[in-house]
């Protein structure tokens, strides 16, 4: 296992995250079913691109290889994001220590896409793909909204719903209770074009909202994100895997502007 070390402004990046193993990172042959949903077909070799989809307009975003094209969020230095076997892992430590933590980060921004991705998640497992992220606050979750994944089944805390995977995290409920069990690989869509943003998980719609629209100003004015200014208010961002402590795998990251 090759571990692929940042300095402080680098594309190499990584980042510390707590949680038990389960899923094999090594395990990459099963695959992804998706029905009801409207997906590309799958590329025959894990994060590459048919022609088809060449010809559409997706990039990959993960290249299976290395880091290239990302780095830690606000230029941070971290450790624990590596590529073993063409998949992207986030490496799980004993202590969820947050200070140690690094979100991943595209180089590029994005104002309407269309996001594709597969992930598992270990046992007890929590982190999210944030999106339309500002460099400008803290922590990306406080300017960009956050397609939520996590162990809904045996986290060690109660769940509120919308802390569920697949929800439009602190923002509402999941549509559909859709994820794969633990340790198998599930395949994420996000679409954002201007303010329409759906969530589709396995096949189903999980979250469908307007930015800016009355419902969702009253779910961020009452809700977690009340205080945070920024929430939201980003036109054009950046794409962010989240360190939350916890082991999580990702392959075949791609995205097409619209």
């Amino acid at each position: 296992m090759k571990k692929l070390f940042i300095p402080a402004l680098s594309v190499l990046a990584m980042a510390t995250i707590s949680c038990g193993s389960g899923a094999n990172p090594e395990d990459t042959s099963d695959s992804v079913t998706v029905a009801g949903d409207t997906v590309t077909p799958a590329p025959e070799v894990d994060n590459t691109l048919t022609e088809i989809e060449k010809t559409d307009g997706w990039q990959l975003l993960f290249n299976g290889q290395s880091l290239d094209g990302w780095h830690i969020y606000k230029g941070k230095t971290s450790n624990s994001w590596v590529v073993e076997n063409g998949v992207l892992h986030c490496l799980g430590s004993e202590k969820d220590k947050s200070d140690k933590r690094g979100d991943l980060v595209t180089d590029s921004t994005f104002e309407n896409f269309e996001l594709q991705a597969e992930w598992k998640i270990a046992p007890q497992g929590n982190s999210g793909i944030i999106y339309l992220a500002s460099e400008e606050y803290a922590a990306p979750y406080l300017s960009g909204p956050e397609y939520q994944l996590i162990d809904d089944n045996n986290f060690p805390e109660k769940l509120e719903d919308w802390q569920k995977t697949g929800a439009n995290y602190a923002m509402g409920a999941p549509l559909v209770a859709a994820a794969k069990p633990v340790g198998e690989w599930n395949h994420t869509r996000i679409v954002v074009n201007n303010g329409h943003v759906e969530h589709w998980l396995n096949g189903q719609k999980t979250a469908e909202y307007e930015i800016g629209s009355p419902e969702w100003k009253n779910a961020k004015e009452t809700g977690k994100w009340k205080d945070a200014r920024g929430y939201g208010g980003t036109k054009k961002g950046h794409i962010v895997l989240q360190d939350h402590g916890s082991e999580v795998w990702f392959r075949n990251v791609k995205v097409k502007e619209l």
